[in-house]
């Protein structure tokens, strides 16, 4: 088959294209052929080496996190999934998504509605997932007031559309050109800077943080001390006010739950760029450059 990796720890210059033998599933485990994949800061991050501690993997590498696809084949003791049936999910541990074929737990997979997209299915699993569990942790309700960092990616546009289905506010700081978006999802538009808490205009009951650093700094200090603050970025930082990171849940149920968001409505993925596989590093370089606004997905088939 073939994927789309890295050699070694490095910079853009270590990725290339891999022709791999296609792997057979293990105990639990389905093998996918991916339709799509979505592409995530997560991915280049695990090549340039800051992920060593917490994602293991044999190099040459595969990149990419989460995909669609239609199940080819399960391993022993798969009951919930059969051939044919339209899925996605999380990759094992080894696996990347960038590929014609991958490898999925079936404990961290979940059936595709048909309503759904491929590549809608395939942003689900990272960016969304992340969404609704770092608004789940933060444990606000309705008629409360959150300030959400870095408000105009995937994972923060989701939290935002999230938000508004339970009836909570949102300030959300984000680059001006992200203006017109976040204000469609039903939020507040704060510019994103050195003096956006100058631009407050209410107290809120907790913070979501995607950006870390000194914007995190800055929030923390301009806020009421002792409301929670959940972030995915710097979840060190937030500790020193009492917050905390982001317990992920990568359930089959979880995943339902979320496909079910979409296929309702209330979860709409943006995605504003697709790229064949063998263009798979040119999707990578744009959401490395970090501007980018909603989702980024590899199409592979």
């Amino acid at each position: 088959m073939i994927a789309y990796g890295f050699s070694e720890y490095g910079g853009p210059d270590t990725e290339y294209l891999l022709d791999l033998p296609v792997a057979e599933p293990g105990p639990g485990q389905i093998l996918v052929a991916v339709h799509a994949a979505g592409v995530n800061p997560a991915d280049w991050k695990v090549r340039a080496g800051n992920r060593k501690d917490t994602v293991p993997i044999t190099l040459p590498a595969v990149l990419g996190r989460e995909v669609s696809g239609t199940v080819v084949s399960a391993g022993a003791g798969v009951a919930d999934f059969s051939v044919g049936d339209h899925v996605f999910g999380a990759t094992a541990s080894g696996y990347g998504g960038y590929a014609q074929y991958t490898v999925l737990n079936a404990s961290s997979t979940a059936h595709k509605p048909e309503s759904v997209s491929w590549a809608a299915a395939a942003t689900l699993p990272v960016a969304a997932g992340t969404a609704y569990d770092a608004l789940a942790r933060l444990a606000v309700g309705a008629g409360d007031s959150i300030l959400v960092l870095g408000a105009g990616g995937g994972v923060g546009s989701t939290v935002l559309q999230l938000a508004r289905a339970d009836g909570i506010d949102v300030l959300a700081v984000a680059s001006t050109g992200k203006r017109e978006w976040i204000e469609s999802l039903g939020a507040e538009f704060l510019a994103s800077g050195p003096d956006f808490v100058d631009s407050l205009s209410r107290p809120v009951n907790g913070i979501i943080d995607l950006v870390g650093g000194e914007s995190l700094r800055a929030a923390a200090t301009a806020v009421t001390a002792g409301i929670p603050i959940v972030s995915v970025a710097d979840p060190v930082l937030a500790a020193q006010w009492g917050g905390s990171g982001v317990d992920r849940d990568r359930t089959t149920a979880a995943f339902a739950r979320l496909a079910d968001l979409t296929a309702s409505g209330i979860i709409r993925p943006r995605i504003d760029h697709v790229f064949p596989l063998e263009r798979a590093g040119e999707a990578l370089a744009l959401v490395e450059d970090g501007h980018v606004l909603g989702k980024v997905v590899v199409e592979v088939r």
